[in-house]
């Protein structure tokens, strides 16, 4: 998987590319460890390029919006592919996370 990061604003977009798994959601884990550090409570997940999330890419997306939540922020998701998206449905995560077609729109709803 790469992730790339970039910024709507003041928050954090996170490009997801390939497949998010057990053998990937650790480096995830890892950039989100390093942006709390920084201060920050809110992040968008630009899933535009993201093709597959396993259960343990979905702990990853929950521990984020405990623990950023928990801070006063919040997550947000863009560009959901269909795969992803039946997912969120399946597993009942629509009603949790914000998901908005573009990255901007995700962002809006964090501020």
């Amino acid at each position: 998987m790469e992730i790339t990061l970039s910024l709507v604003g003041k928050i954090p977009v996170f490009q997801l590319h390939g497949r998010l798994d057990v053998a990937t959601s650790p480096l995830l884990e890892e950039r989100l460890h390093l942006l709390a550090g920084e201060q920050n409570n809110r992040v968008v997940f630009d899933c535009a390029e993201l093709t597959y999330v396993s259960s343990a890419g979905l702990r990853v997306f929950l521990s984020a919006l405990r623990q950023l939540g928990a801070a006063g922020g919040g997550i947000a998701f863009a560009s959901l592919r269909e795969p992803v998206q039946q997912l969120f449905q399946l597993a009942g995560l629509e009603e949790f996370f914000i998901i908005e077609p573009t990255p901007e729109l995700a962002a809006a709803r964090l501020v």
